[in-house]
């Protein structure tokens, strides 16, 4: 079992260290290959958060502190709020016209929620053309960048389970015909899991049980890979972050920029007002002074905090589009991954003592994740704007129900057809209100409904009806 190679002394020393030996317990029954993959598995873990473990597992006995209702910038309704937006809006074209703006996507889940084995950015989500999501991305840059006169940067954070089919896929489909130069694919960090001793699990002999580290490893990932000089380099200022799952997401929002850098914030957040108080959706609150975000699954500890009934009048929900400013980024990354870890009880497929594989029936170990919105509690100053849901949040998650395929697909066509029907078009629409075809504009043609009434009557001036399924390109 013992070896003369200085980097099986090295991985010897940190599991023995970590007191994590276990790990090394079928060495013996691998061949050179498999031992080369354990070797790279464990140099990749970072033991110190087995140090945390114990507390977390304690987490139940958490506590808000003082929580608050948190200003938001509401959706303008009054002269007042209409100016104040209008202003937003040229600072933040302002910057995104002066080159200081790139996208960032987190997409590194797969699909199989879905039932498919495939990234989800290549799911079909349009209602007429079936483009993926990464399309419908793509086409939303290539339309800013001919707006602004601008060529976005682009980084997506992906997994080490489908980098080689995301990437794979932008190849095959000439990268949505963006500048390969201007994308970049970086991976976020990876985690262990581990069983109720805090013993990491092997998935087999020769490979730990790992998983992506969550989208609060956006930081260190974009610090390790290198994108962050990349982005600095490039003269860029803020982030606009979003997720992969979100097709109706208004990248690179003027507006909600503008707030941003109007503020001088390190972070800013959209949100939208939850439809019910037991709706799914994480809400923002001011805990002890900062900003955060209380997850669904603990509404509970508001109404610990402020009595019952309390937590229903906290309504802002949680998007997950956020705009990051470069410094910020770079001190959050500077000391490693410093963001709050969170533990999440799972059944885990894993090698038994005896080598055999074990199928739980019911959890039986932890995964260890961490969430971007955590990072909101280290900042000095940050705005939450509040957005209409149905023109910006309709995310695709379950196979059936609420957020899947059928609701991301009835969303796009309701708002495409309040466009339609904005610049004077007739929409036909059955007993219920709902359009009666299916209607797809293309981001290439409009991204917004004045974009559009002015290119559909420059387009087709004498056209107004929807008889069929329609799409604008």
């Amino acid at each position: 079992m013992r070896t003369e190679d200085p980097e099986f002394k090295n991985v010897i020393r940190k599991i023995e260290e970590a007191g994590q030996e276990h790990l090394l317990q079928f060495w013996d029954d691998l061949g050179q290959g498999e031992r080369m993959l354990l070797l790279k598995d464990i140099a990749s873990v970072d033991f110190s958060i087995l140090d945390r473990f114990k507390s977390l597992v304690g987490g139940e006995n958490r506590t808000l502190g003082e929580v608050e209702i948190p200003d938001v910038i509401p959706v303008p309704a009054s002269g007042e709020q209409k100016r104040n937006e209008k202003e937003a809006l040229e600072a933040g074209e302002s910057l995104l016209r002066d080159s200081k703006a790139a996208i960032f996507t987190a997409a590194g889940g797969q699909s199989s929620r879905l039932g498919i084995d495939a990234p989800k950015g290549t799911y079909p989500v349009t209602p007429v053309r079936r483009k993926s999501l990464f399309r419908v991305f793509a086409e939303k840059i290539r339309a800013l960048s001919n707006r602004y006169g601008v060529q976005f940067p682009w980084v997506l954070m992906v997994s080490d389970t489908n980098r080689e089919q995301t990437e794979r896929f932008f190849a095959d489909h000439g990268f949505f015909d963006l500048p390969r130069s201007s994308v970049r694919f970086i991976e976020q960090g990876m985690f262990p899991a581990v069983d109720a001793s805090g013993n990491i699990l092997l998935r087999e002999k020769h490979r730990l049980f790992l998983s992506p580290s969550g989208h609060g490893g956006t930081f260190t990932a974009l610090r390790d890979s290198g994108a962050l000089a990349w982005l600095s380099g490039l003269g860029v200022e803020e982030i606009f972050y979003f997720q992969v799952d979100n097709v109706l997401a208004g990248i690179l929002d003027p507006v909600f920029i503008g707030y941003h850098v109007m503020g001088r914030c390190q972070m800013s957040s959209k949100a939208v007002r939850k439809k019910a108080p037991d709706e799914k959706l994480g809400v923002f609150a001011l805990l002890d002074g900062k900003p955060g975000i209380v997850e669904y699954s603990e509404l509970s500890l508001i109404e610990s905090a402020l009595g019952k009934g309390s937590a229903a009048r906290f309504d802002a929900g949680n998007i997950a589009i956020h705009v990051l400013n470069l410094t910020f980024c770079d001190e959050r990354s500077a000391g490693g991954n410093t963001i709050p870890l969170h533990l999440a009880l799972k059944a885990i497929p894993r090698i038994g003592p005896d080598g055999r594989a074990v199928e739980p029936g019911r959890p039986n170990g932890y995964k260890f994740e961490t969430f971007i919105f955590d990072a909101l509690g280290y900042t000095g100053r940050s705005v939450i704007m509040e957005v209409r849901r149905e023109e910006e949040f309709s995310p695709l998650k379950n196979r059936t129900g609420d957020d899947s395929p059928q609701t991301v697909l009835r969303d796009q066509v309701l708002l495409f057809a309040g466009w339609l029907e904005s610049a004077g078009f007739w929409v036909p629409r059955d007993a219920a209100g709902a359009p009666r075809h299916m209607i797809e504009v293309s981001p290439l043609f409009a991204l917004d409904p004045s974009e559009f009434a002015a290119a559909a009557a420059a387009k087709k001036p004498g056209e107004r009806l929807v008889q069929k399924d329609t799409y604008y390109e």
